[in-house]
């Protein structure tokens, strides 16, 4: 079950453009990871008190999780979703952070079971 959560310090934009950011996270999140959407979640969490480089302007943080391995694409993932992400929100690409998180099957559950 791939997840894509977005955090910002930033207020969040009108309720459509966040919708249509969430679902454009979710459709290239699962054509990168060669899954169905249909097992993808998206989250987006405005307002989070945050500092980076001893600042707080705007940022954000993004955590990308999957069963699996991610393997080689985290690259291009980062730049297709630091790229959708900087235009919806207007964050500067330097002040977005990534994380990348594989997995193991027995340690995500869904429907009362796990996919391991």
């Amino acid at each position: 079950m791939p997840l894509i959560k977005v955090q910002t310090s930033l207020a969040a934009p009108a309720k459509d453009e966040v919708e249509s950011m969430l679902l454009s996270l979710s459709s290239k999140l699962a054509s990168h990871l060669s899954k169905p959407e249909s097992y993808v979640m998206t989250a987006f969490e405005p307002e989070v008190a945050m500092t980076f480089a001893g600042t707080t302007e705007p940022v954000c943080y993004v955590e990308i999780k999957s069963v699996g391995t991610m393997g080689d694409r985290t690259q291009t993932m980062s730049e297709d979703f630091c790229n959708e992400i900087s235009q919806t929100l207007g964050i500067d690409k330097n002040r977005i952070y990534i994380e990348f998180a594989d997995a193991k099957g027995s340690m995500w559950g869904w429907n009362g079971r796990t996919f391991g």
